[in-house]
């Protein structure tokens, strides 16, 4: 099972992930855990962005493709991967097209996870109540840019990969378990 996950912050993507990959036995692949795990590693990929990183700029598509390319080469990627945070933007998930179709692979699915705006800010204002710890990113105004840098950058792959037919969406709103019935069903799992 090859998918992608796609949503606004707080639609419950890295939960959602954790089952999946529970349930199918494949990794979940994360821009930022890919990043520092080509670093650590000492790929060559992983080099260049962190001499990118250590001048303070911003990781360039090509580089983030090249690392992303280099993780669906291993092992525990043959059976599967569910990718969360990449693609990002349309010339992404382009590459990411030209990138499987070399590797003779191809997604089997592309996860919507659909939440309203005013929702995802009454989640997290719950969850900075709820856990007493807040985090930097639990406060309305850092959310509500988040949102509008999502519905931006990256709310267009959802008319990309419609077009591909590929797109299954689901409300990210519900209770975990009524979300993840969904997702199973939308699969046809």
């Amino acid at each position: 099972m090859r998918l992608i996950l796609l949503g606004p912050p707080g639609a419950g993507k890295g939960t959602q992930a954790k089952i999946l990959i529970d349930a199918f036995g494949i990794p979940q692949l994360s821009t930022g855990d890919i990043l520092r795990s080509a670093i650590a590693a000492k790929t060559p990929m992983g080099l260049a962005a962190k001499e990118i990183m250590d001048r303070g700029d911003l990781v360039s598509d090509e580089i983030v493709n090249g690392i992303v390319s280099e993780r669906l080469d291993q092992d525990d990627c043959r059976a599967g991967f569910v990718l969360d945070g990449f693609p990002r933007t349309i010339p992404q998930a382009e590459a990411l097209d030209t990138m499987l179709k070399t590797k003779g692979m191809a997604l089997d699915a592309v996860l919507e996870l659909t939440a309203d705006p005013d929702v995802l800010v009454g989640r997290i204002a719950k969850r900075a109540k709820e856990s007493g710890a807040v985090r930097a990113d639990d406060n309305e105004d850092v959310l509500r840019n988040r949102l509008a840098v999502y519905r931006e950058q990256t709310a267009p792959l959802v008319s990309y990969y419609r077009g591909k037919g590929m797109l299954k969406s689901v409300d990210g709103t519900q209770p975990v378990d009524v979300v993840s019935a969904a997702i199973r069903s939308v699969l046809g799992r």
